[in-house]
């Protein structure tokens, strides 16, 4: 109430004085709302948070004062300091990082099957979902390709990362029944997650029937494991239980890394998002190869290929 009294008298003062111009922002006014602004836009603010500018502070950085800026939202806030160039020309942001304890560096592979060398020195670690066709199309950019091109410089370790069953109905099954066999074999939870990948189709089949697709990933469980000579008794009760424990504990390590698709890399820490060419990838791990005192293979000679003139490929429109 006391605020609609304050707002009424302001009102009848500037009805009193007759119509007049709006004074100009203060430059200090306008300073304040360009970075109000910048901050919202560069750090995706909800439009629900209040964003309020600090008192300037000496920095430890020349030319530079520090900014605080609060973010708040009903009874929660938090302060992030900004750095400000002493002629208001410039913001800047100076983030720490924990060269120790980032999760970056100490992604848990307790445990889980290793494909390659066990004792190589570095690691390619991939957030998968089996359901998800472009973690299907990476798959293969892994295997056999990489692996074969490596050989024992490298070892590959897949983690669980399946989408919500709005978007991919079985790929928490399907991670279900690979950790079932994982507890057996190594090799027989790679057989299986390598038919997953390249049968994704049928798993799904036509009519989309989850009840059927269920059905379909512990017969092929099953399978892969009569092949690998596995205790049946031990699986069929695994796969009864559908303990999902483990792939949940993935995905909150997922999340604590910022993975918010799939398939996300991480080699020995260097983050690879989504789906990129054989060549890239392997800029990454050699650079990693060198970084660890491991030269990389050689590539092997493609030869080259020379068109007769007729057929070289047109230039690109400029």
């Amino acid at each position: 109430m006391t605020r609609i009294y304050f707002l009424t008298g302001l009102l009848a003062l500037g009805m009193a004085v007759g119509c007049k111009a709006q004074p100009a922002p203060q430059p200090d006014q306008t300073l304040n709302r360009r970075i109000e602004v910048m901050v919202r836009a560069q750090f995706n603010v909800p439009s629900e948070y209040t964003v309020t500018l600090g008192a300037r502070k000496p920095s430890q950085i020349p030319g530079y004062d520090t900014l605080p800026v609060t973010l708040s939202r009903g009874a929660k806030s938090t302060v992030i300091d900004f750095l400000i160039s002493s002629d208001s020309k410039t913001l800047a942001r100076l983030e720490k990082f924990d060269l120790l304890n980032d999760p970056l560096f100490s992604i848990d592979v307790a445990d889980r099957p290793i494909r390659g060398n066990p004792a190589a020195k570095v690691t390619v670690i991939s957030f998968d979902d089996l359901e998800c066709p472009y973690c299907a199309q990476m798959h293969r950019t892994l295997f056999p390709a990489t692996l074969d091109h490596y050989k024992d410089k490298v070892r590959f370790v897949y983690k669980d990362y399946p989408l919500p069953p709005e978007m991919h109905p079985w790929a928490m099954r399907a991670s279900v029944d690979a950790n079932c066999l994982a507890a057996q074999s190594t090799d027989v939870y790679w057989a299986y997650v390598d038919y997953i990948h390249s049968h994704g189709q049928e798993v799904s089949g036509e009519d989309r029937n989850l009840a059927r697709s269920y059905d379909a990933l512990n017969s092929i469980a099953r399978q892969q494991a009569t092949l690998g000579k596995l205790d049946a008794t031990q699986l069929d009760a695994c796969l009864a239980r559908q303990d999902e424990s483990q792939v949940r504990a993935s995905m909150k390590e997922a999340e604590a890394l910022r993975v918010d698709g799939v398939p996300a890399l991480f080699v020995d820490g260097e983050r690879i998002n989504g789906v990129i060419p054989q060549a890239q990838l392997w800029t990454v791990i050699d650079r990693d190869l060198r970084a660890a005192g491991v030269e990389p293979p050689a590539a092997a000679a493609t030869p080259a290929t020379v068109l007769p003139p007729q057929a070289q490929p047109a230039a690109p429109v400029q």
